[in-house]
């Protein structure tokens, strides 16, 4: 019998396997820098590019050379769009017009999703009774939304569930 976490690994990586055969729509991955000052003068936050990945729903699954056999719980998400100009109109608008920004700064493609503020998530022996999003309990791959969800449930049902949705999306959910 394979041990879990291997097991976890495996299906992880099946799930990529089938995303890649199926050519899904992979998201970009970016990690959200504040430049420290240089000679007092301040400059701008930036998004610097980490690779890509899928989403799947609480996970983000790595599909380039550069994140590949990783995996992330899913952080926040931004669209690489204008930012325009700030118009205070709430505190949450000028957040996301602040990630906009940055994302347009890390010379992220028009109209992409960035995937920022994701929580890497070690696929070794610390997924065993673990916290997070993935863990294994009683020798069994688990997957809740979030680590403070109450419900887990099998990462195989999980996987095939979501990566079948993305595969095969219901009709009229694609664009």
């Amino acid at each position: 019998m394979t041990d879990p976490v291997t097991r976890t690994r495996e299906l992880l990586d099946a799930a990529a396997r089938r995303l890649r055969a199926a050519d899904v729509r992979d998201e970009a991955l970016g990690e959200y820098v504040e430049p420290r000052a240089v000679l007092g003068i301040r400059r701008e936050p930036t998004m610097r590019p980490l690779g890509r990945v899928w989403r799947v729903g609480a996970l983000l699954i790595g599909s380039s050379p550069e994140t590949g056999g990783r995996v992330w719980a899913t952080g926040a998400i931004t669209r690489v769009t204008d930012p325009g100009r700030s118009q205070f109109v709430s505190v949450s608008a000028e957040v996301r017009r602040a990630y906009r920004a940055a994302a347009v700064r890390g010379h992220f493609d028009a109209g992409d999703t960035v995937n920022h503020g994701a929580t890497p998530i070690p696929l070794d022996a610390t997924l065993l009774d673990g916290t997070g999003v993935l863990t294994v309990r009683d020798d069994e791959p688990l997957v809740r939304w979030s680590p403070t969800a109450d419900t887990a449930v099998p990462l195989a049902t999980y996987l095939d569930d979501r990566v079948g949705l993305l595969v095969d999306p219901p009709a009229g959910a694609t664009d």
